[in-house]
């Protein structure tokens, strides 16, 4: 029994995706341990996504098969309008596993990839595009120059070196502060000191084009890259791994000939799973803490829909004429 026809049929989605679709992976299996803290970073990376990201774009979190705390406040986080897409897995499909799901899920030309643990300073998202729009074949861009990160799929960037493409400048010099590999060994659970000293006379690779400049590798935790790109770097099948084949996916970009750059500022950082009284110092000067609320997401809503429970008058109005001009006989 059919009662009136569907409303949509003969109409066209007014939805345009954004050229970037931003792909969050979370993994927080329990709250104990070595998870114990890491729904507050969730909450606090999200949190840093929705205030210092204001170039247009879709939001798509793969969860992989997190504890039901982190995945209620995720449903909540998508209710309020602050996740476009949310994908919920009820099981551990492996790091690499998830990105081919969601790379391939994935509407926009460029894909802006995080792990659930990397906070966003503002204009982060706007220093990406602007490093990728401005070199020739850029295949990654992160946002925090890491030095051992120039150790493996640097084939592209070693020929450049040697005949840099046109209107490309390119040299060795001592660029990435000290400072900066600190918090990236501590973060990653590594001796700073013994990072320093094996890093110690690593010259970083500096490149610059119309007054834009980059380093000459980039991590892997988090970039931004041409879909396309992506797609041709993952596995032609299933790993099964739960961890690793990053290194791989590097390299897979390095040898198709792109190169993988960084900015030269720092707009992101590798928090771990700790969230230090330093770093909680610096959150609270950006407003940012585990309990406080999303900041509101601009949002391609309709105006009449972000008015507290318009949704629901609309929503009644809808069904009672609906009922009006497709009476039950």
């Amino acid at each position: 029994m059919r009662v009136g026809s569907n409303p949509a049929r003969q109409k066209q989605s007014p939805y345009t995706p954004a050229e970037v679709t931003m792909v969050l992976l979370t993994y927080i299996p329990d709250l104990s341990g070595y998870f114990q803290q890491r729904l507050d970073i969730l909450k606090v990376v999200l949190q840093s996504i929705v205030r210092h990201t204001r170039v247009p774009h879709d939001l798509l979190v793969f969860d992989n098969a997190s504890c039901p705390e982190a995945q209620a406040y995720l449903r909540e986080a998508y209710a309020s309008g602050q996740i476009d897409y949310l994908v919920l897995s009820q099981r551990n499909v492996g790091k690499i596993g998830a990105l081919q799901l969601a790379f391939a899920m994935a509407p926009g030309k460029y894909i802006a990839y995080s792990d659930d643990d990397i906070l966003f300073y503002p204009g982060w998202l706007q220093a990406h595009l602007q490093v990728l729009k401005t070199f020739p074949q850029v295949g990654m861009v992160s946002g925090v120059p890491v030095r051992n990160a120039g150790f493996h799929a640097h084939a592209t960037i070693d020929a450049w070196l040697k005949n840099a493409p046109p209107g490309v400048d390119i040299c060795r010099e001592r660029v990435i502060p000290d400072d900066w590999e600190v918090d990236w060994a501590v973060s990653t659970g590594r001796d700073p000191q013994k990072h320093l000293a094996d890093t110690k006379n690593v010259q970083d690779v500096l490149l610059s084009k119309d007054g834009v400049l980059a380093i000459g590798h980039a991590n892997h935790f988090q970039f931004v890259a041409p879909k396309d790109v992506l797609l041709r770097a993952m596995p032609s099948g299933w790993t099964g791994k739960l961890m690793g084949h990053m290194i791989e996916l590097d390299e897979a970009i390095d040898a198709q000939g792109y190169v993988r750059l960084s900015t030269v500022e720092r707009y992101t950082r590798h928090i771990g799973n700790v969230l230090s009284p330093a770093l909680l110092a610096e959150l609270q000067q950006m407003g940012l803490h585990p309990d406080a609320p999303l900041p509101l997401r601009i949002t391609r809503r309709h105006w009449l829909t972000r008015i507290p429970g318009m949704r629901r008058i609309i929503k009644a109005v809808y069904d009672r004429l609906f009922y009006i001009l497709h009476p039950v006989r």
